[in-house]
């Protein structure tokens, strides 16, 4: 079956087939219900936050008179109306405060909430309190705050192997050079929202946009002084995450139900979509001071790295974020001697949090510049550099990991030949050698992603299946789904698994009522836990029916097997359903909690070592690009892309992710620029100011196509590899194809240096430059 033919979603479920998104018609539609689509209980009430307007200070006074005062105000609720902890800090820091008790930390932060009637009203009255301010110095990025002599919100990290400074010293060539690196606004279509209704006792049942309900519930029931027990957190999908809603949904969820306790009512808190981005954390962003040493063939000798990270206010997930970053900056290239240094800074900006690939696109963009450096230092094409440094199979890892499944060199091959790469190369610099306004560049990157969560514990995940009389089937699962296809990829292994038509399948909501402790739907690992978890369960339920029928049918084992529909009994085929029926009557157990742990892992921090990663990702992308020089606009002319997904689930889907990975990937370098003011301020804070690529931004022409060969080596659900971070990387292809572009105007004698992102102001600021030193 050809991979883009999608297959109904009430046909036989299959693995690896293309099967229609579960919720695709209801999204196009109009149909699929979230969390603000939901029948709001009689006298629901609605909370809006009282944000600080000054980066640093502390609070002299808060007068909300008027805002209690304002028509359909109901409460206003401070830190003193906090029952239990007043702290949503997701690493147990506690530095993470609900509201505001003294001192400000960043422009945004929440002071207090207004509880009122409607929306509207309590927006205005928030508007209308009265605080005084003693302002503090502030210190925005990591640099101002490590000269400021600010401290870091979390350990650093130090991955060392080999004896780089002597190597550095013996390296024929040596470059140094700096690289900023910017953050990144998640834009989910969807912004944050809870529903939180009170129940008996201290009950508490929400409804929330989040990526972990298990942390929603641990949090709220901190801040309610009760136990988990008593918090039920529910998600039936989202429109969008990214990251941004791992932790950063534990604010609204404990502001929901604090009210919602305190009056005895419903209240749902959906903030306006500037106060969302002002208030919600974003994507770290870097400032790097790298060194490489290398010889005249362009191979890398040694290479060293500060990553300087602007972490926010406070810890949230900058730590494992920071080692991420070290973690991929070698991306797939062998550094035989190597020391990397992680910088989480404390800021006076929102704390930065989770954000695809988790660090990740962060480190592997040094490796790209890196590469590029010894590339215009050599004369050489960057593909030839990156070529020539790949990883061999059986090299370790700055962490000591052996990279065991190295399979760039063929996804290299056939990309270079799909995309007539050598030819096309030759076509660009034949275009620049004629001069004039446009340049083009073509560039080819890898990516090598590292797949699990390097905190070791979320390496789990839990399921229920219910096969009730009538044949059909309930599947609850611990993830949470967000577009990505997480609910219909489990689905189809849970349909594989009885061969039944997906059809009999019931899809429902994430509910930590069913699964306890689940991990966050995050690190790529949905598919990879929540569907070995949920075979977990089937494989249960499927040897209880054949100790059934080989006890009524006086069959072995061997002479059992389930397939269309229909359970084979020694050569007579029993309907499911029929099957389903006669096992209920003779009492057998028909549900089943499923439970999987990635095995092999192991990570130990301090040293520096481990294999915190069960396997690899890989892809590469070649992508090819127009620039006017005279306005540093420029336009994707073609991309095409060759991803890794092991034995694809479902390849419809997959390819999806691919696509709109990259998309995302691209904007983060090319267009979308957090931009804060003197005063402290995100100024970036709206579809106005703040662009992410449109339709009319993508590449003119766009193949993406599957490694379909590819089968991972480790025992996977199905073989298949994780897909919603690693192809985010291949937009780097677009960011080096830029860099050619400018280094056109110099006859490529100097590297373009550029900065990320790569707005259009940048790159006419670099051309120019350029233009001043060839002169020079």
């Amino acid at each position: 079956m050809k991979h883009d033919a999608i297959i109904p979603e009430t046909a036989l479920g299959s693995a690896h087939q293309s099967i229609a998104h579960d919720s695709a018609i209801k999204h196009v539609s109009g149909r699929a219900n979230y969390t603000d689509d939901i029948t709001e209980p009689t006298g629901t009430l609605h909370a809006a936050l009282g944000l600080s307007k000054v980066a640093h200070g502390r609070i002299r006074s808060m007068n909300l008179g008027k805002v209690r005062a304002a028509p359909g105000v109901v409460a206003v609720l401070t830190s003193a109306d906090v029952p239990g902890h007043n702290d949503v800090s997701p690493t147990g820091k506690h530095d993470d405060p609900i509201f505001v008790e003294e001192q400000v930390l960043f422009h945004g932060q929440p002071l207090f909430a207004v509880i009122a009637e409607t929306r509207l009203q309590a927006r205005k009255a928030a508007t209308l309190a009265e605080v005084e301010y003693e302002a503090l110095p502030h210190h925005l990025d990591p640099l101002a705050a490590r000269d400021a002599g600010m401290d870091y919100v979390t350990e650093p990290l130090k991955l060392r192997r080999g004896t780089p400074e002597t190597a550095m010293d013996a390296a024929p060539h040596r470059i140094a050079g700096r690289f900023s690196i910017g953050g990144q606004d998640h834009f989910y279509l969807e912004g944050q929202i809870a529903l939180a209704i009170p129940g008996e006792d201290d009950e508490m049942t929400l409804f929330v946009s989040t990526q972990h309900p298990s942390e929603v519930q641990h949090m709220v029931a901190h801040a309610l002084g009760t136990r988990s027990n008593a918090v039920v957190v529910n998600v039936r999908r989202m429109g969008g995450g990214f990251g941004g809603k791992e932790t950063q949904m534990n604010l609204f969820a404990c502001v929901a139900a604090i009210a919602a306790r305190k009056l005895g009512r419903a209240v749902k808190l959906r903030p306006d979509r500037d106060e969302d981005m002002i208030a919600t954390g974003k994507r770290h962003d870097f400032v790097v001071d790298y060194e490489v040493g290398f010889d005249e063939a362009g191979h890398i000798c040694a290479v060293t790295g500060d990553w300087h990270a602007r972490c926010g206010f406070s810890a949230d997930l900058s730590g494992p974020v920071t080692d991420r970053a070290l973690f991929h900056a070698d991306n797939a290239y062998f550094y035989p001697h190597v020391e990397l240094r992680s910088h989480p800074w404390r800021t006076h900006t929102v704390s930065n949090t989770a954000f695809r690939g988790f660090g990740g696109p962060q480190g592997v963009i040094v490796a790209e510049r890196i590469i590029e450096e010894i590339a215009y230092a050599t004369g050489q094409d960057t593909l030839a550099v990156r070529k020539a440094n790949l990883y061999r199979n059986g090299q370790l890892t700055p962490y000591h990991q052996p990279v065991e499944d190295q399979i760039l060199p063929r996804i290299f091959e056939e990309l270079e030949a799909s995309a007539d790469y050598a030819r096309r190369r030759q076509a660009v610099l034949d275009f620049n050698a004629k001069g004039g306004i446009v340049r083009r560049g073509i560039a080819l990157t890898p990516v090598k992603f590292g797949i699990s969560f390097t905190a070791t514990h979320y390496n789990q995940a839990g399921a229920l299946v219910h096969v009730y009389s009538d044949g059909s089937i309930h599947l609850n699962h611990g993830g949470c789904e967000m577009g990505q296809g997480l609910h219909t990829k489990v689905a189809q292994v849970v349909a594989e698994a009885f061969q039944v038509d997906l059809d009999r399948i019931k899809i429902t909501k994430t509910t930590t009522e069913k699964v306890p402790n689940t991990s966050a739907t995050a690190a790529s690992s949905g598919t990879d836990l929540n569907g070995m978890a949920a075979l977990d369960a089937c494989n249960q339920i499927k040897a209880r029916l054949v100790r059934f029928l080989c006890e009524s049918r006086d069959a072995t084992a061997d002479e059992i097997t389930f397939a269309r529909n229909r359970v084979m009994v020694r050569g007579e085929a029993i309907p499911f359903e029929q099957v389903i029926r006669e096992a209920y009557f003779a009492r057998v157990q028909l549900s089943a909690a499923g439970f999987y742990a990635t095995p092999k892992i192991h990570w130990n921090r301090a040293e520096g070592r481990g294999r915190p990663f069960y396997y690899f990702a890989y892809g590469a992308a070649c992508a090819e690009v127009s620039v006017d020089t005279l306005t540093g606009e420029y336009t994707v002319e073609r991309v095409d892309a060759l991803h890794d997904v092991g034995r694809s689930l479902n390849p419809a889907i997959d390819k999806g992710q691919v696509e709109g990975a990259f998309i995302q990937g691209m904007g983060w370098l090319t267009s979308e620029e957090l931009w804060w003011d003197d005063k402290g301020r995100l100024r970036t804070h709206a579809p106005s100011t703040y662009k992410i690529p449109l339709a009319s931004d993508r590449p003119k022409v766009f193949n993406v196509n599957l490694a379909e060969w590819s089968v991972n080596r480790e025992r996977t659900i199905k073989r298949s590899k994780a897909v919603g971070e690693p192809p985010f990387m291949l937009g780097i292809a677009v960011f080096e194809a830029l860099g050619m572009a400018v280094a056109s105007v110099a006859n490529y004698r100097q590297a373009p240096l550029l900065d990320a992102p790569a707005t259009p102001e940048r790159v006419l600021m670099a051309v120019e430059r350029l233009k001043r030193e060839s002169a020079a």
